[in-house]
């Protein structure tokens, strides 16, 4: 079955097309909603090889051109160094503003082709085509892109939409069991923070969710689609509302970067949802039995529920200073305040979150 949402920002929106089967489509979708007959697509080489070819020959078919441009799989080539690798390779093979750039991938791939995409001769139009669970509900959806730094996660970056989402859920079966469960992370963040429905239907159906069964997968994509577009449409840029959107991550982000990114993103923001409800207990904004619901979960998922032992404490609190959200020195936070319900505040003890960091 396939559904189609759309992302309404007036001049700037653009639909997600969610299905099974839909990557044999894309040249035909592109075709209907774009002018251009050339498409770079960017993948890492993980992905090139899996769905490189299927793309180029989804455009052939509909008569467009298409060129793959490739990079090292992993979060330690999201780096301003492999953007400029991109864009020189993509100069010499004549692309300009007139073409399209093809997201193909994960959270990597999307927000550096995105970012190129948004630099590159001042900016050309791209499509985001989400190949893991994370991407899919979340990444692919909104116009964040950017790069690392070594002082911290995204820290370079533009809000910059997409012409176009095409996810296809059946690309999800050759994803490894590790990047699934990492994707079930921030499919659990939505629950928590925005729709204590989808928290209980993933307590309910956990099992098919792990076996991919492709109803379920539909149900819980789209439903993640359609919140995060709605808070979108709300807050493009991120002034109020669509802080939301980050419960998990101010520690989830400082204890990925901490751990030098060999912690998935998705077991990262489960540590920091875990960690941010002890917190909000502790303020007194959170009933005390919210975080080990949290917690029940997400581990029952497999996913993370503690700082990994070992891991500097003062190194995850000097990334949280650096976190990208904060203003004028002000340390934003988001917390739970009950299944479905969160708040944004600047107003926490640091005495509370530095135990929490300590015990976590």
């Amino acid at each position: 079955m396939e559904r189609t949402l759309t992302v309404g920002l007036q001049e700037r929106s653009y639909p997600i097309h969610i299905g099974s089967g839909l990557l044999p489509k894309l040249g035909e979708y592109l075709k209907a909603q774009l002018r251009s007959l050339r498409y770079a697509v960017v993948s890492d080489d993980n992905v090139a090889a899996l769905y490189g070819q299927s793309v180029l020959d989804s455009l052939k078919s509909a008569g467009l051109s298409g060129e793959l441009f490739t990079f090292p799989a992993g979060e330690s080539s999201k780096r301003l160094a492999t953007v400029e690798e991109l864009a020189r390779a993509m100069t010499l093979s004549g692309f300009d503003r007139g073409n399209v750039i093809i997201a193909l991938g994960g959270g990597v791939s999307g927000d550096m082709a995105g970012f190129l995409a948004a630099i590159y001769m001042r900016g050309i139009p791209f499509v985001q085509v989400p190949t893991s669970l994370l991407a899919q509900v979340d990444s692919s959806v909104g116009g964040k892109t950017g790069v690392d730094l070594a002082e911290g996660k995204n820290l370079l970056g533009t809000f910059y939409q997409p012409k176009l989402v095409l996810i296809d859920t059946e690309v999800l079966r050759t994803l490894p069991t590790d990047q699934l469960l990492s994707g079930m992370g921030e499919v659990i963040k939505y629950g928590v923070s925005l729709d204590a429905s989808l928290f209980h239907y993933l307590d309910q159906h956990r099992e098919e969710l792990l076996a991919l069964d492709e109803a379920c997968l539909n149900y819980v994509i789209t439903r993640c689609c359609d919140l995060k577009a709605r808070v979108v449409e709300e807050d493009e840029r991120e002034g109020g509302l669509r802080r939301v959107l980050n419960f998990g991550h101010t520690i989830g982000h400082a204890v990925e970067a901490a751990a030098n990114f060999s912690l998935l993103h998705g077991f990262a923001v489960s540590v920091g949802m875990v960690a941010i409800a002890a917190v909000s207990a502790r303020c007194g904004y959170a009933p005390p039995d919210l975080e080990a619901e949290i917690a029940r979960l997400l581990a029952a998922f497999g996913l993370p529920t503690s700082i990994p032992a070992g891991l500097s404490r003062e190194r995850i609190s000097a990334f949280m200073q650096a976190d990208k959200k904060n203003m004028g020195r002000r340390l934003f936070f988001v917390l739970p305040t009950e299944l479905g319900k969160v708040m944004v505040t600047d107003q926490v003890d640091r005495a509370a979150l530095q135990q929490v960091l300590e015990s976590a």
